[in-house]
């Protein structure tokens, strides 16, 4: 029997026990640096953890709470933004819509002259064949824009929407009234283009009590002379 020949080599011998760490997944030696996860590294020490806050999940929750702050401002900052943006889009539709209101109205007023012409013509009977049919072809294209003519006789006088070249008194009225529609007034969108000239006539009754009431007087100076 052969007998092999002896080596000197060195014997290690650990007695220490081995745990394995549920963690990590990995064998560690307690006390030794690799038993927490980031030791020597500086990552306990920033978040100002130990390492039972590292067991039990202290970095996720700081992470998540600082997830959540941003995710709320974010969220803010959009909703900022969406209701600035609304409002942008409110002010540049009302923008527009007044300057094409104030385009077409400006456009209107300059066909004012010619409505006049036809109205003229229309009360002395001379809208006739196809002067008729242009005439009325433009008053309804200009109806479909929105501009509406005002001033009928008997309406009360307004001095917002009529324009007095002639004033008289009548029995027939009770208040100052538009008794004669010299020209027609035109309104586009709710606003006055042309206020309506008119003939204006009011009433007589407070002359007559004026009158009545100087006779009064003037019989009661008499009666003191006396």
């Amino acid at each position: 029997m052969t007998e092999e020949p002896h080596r000197d080599e060195p014997v290690i011998r650990d007695k220490r026990r081995v745990h394995f760490d549920p963690a990590t997944g990995a064998d560690a030696v307690p006390g030794a640096a690799s038993a927490v996860p980031g030791a020597g590294t500086g990552i306990g020490a920033g978040v100002g953890l130990d390492a039972a806050d590292l067991g039990t999940g202290g970095v996720g929750s700081v992470e998540l709470s600082q997830l959540r702050t941003d995710l709320a401002e974010r969220t803010a900052d959009l909703q900022r933004v969406q209701a600035e943006y609304a409002n942008y889009r409110k002010r540049v539709d009302r923008d527009r819509e007044a300057v094409r209101e104030f385009a077409v109205a400006d456009a209107l007023s300059t066909l004012l002259p010619v409505l006049d012409d036809i109205g003229r013509a229309r009360e002395h009977g001379e809208l006739e064949g196809g002067f008729k049919q242009v005439a009325e072809s433009l008053e309804t294209a200009i109806a479909k824009l929105g501009l509406v003519a005002f001033g009928q006789p008997g309406d009360p006088f307004d001095p917002t929407q009529h324009e007095a070249l002639m004033h008289a008194y009548s029995d027939d009225v009770t208040e100052p009234t538009a008794v004669q529609i010299l020209q027609p007034g035109y309104s586009f969108g709710g606003r006055v283009v042309r206020a309506a000239r008119v003939a204006v006539a009011e009433p007589t009754t407070p002359l007559a009590a004026d009158s009545a009431g100087e006779t009064a007087g003037g019989a009661g100076s008499s009666a003191s002379d006396e």
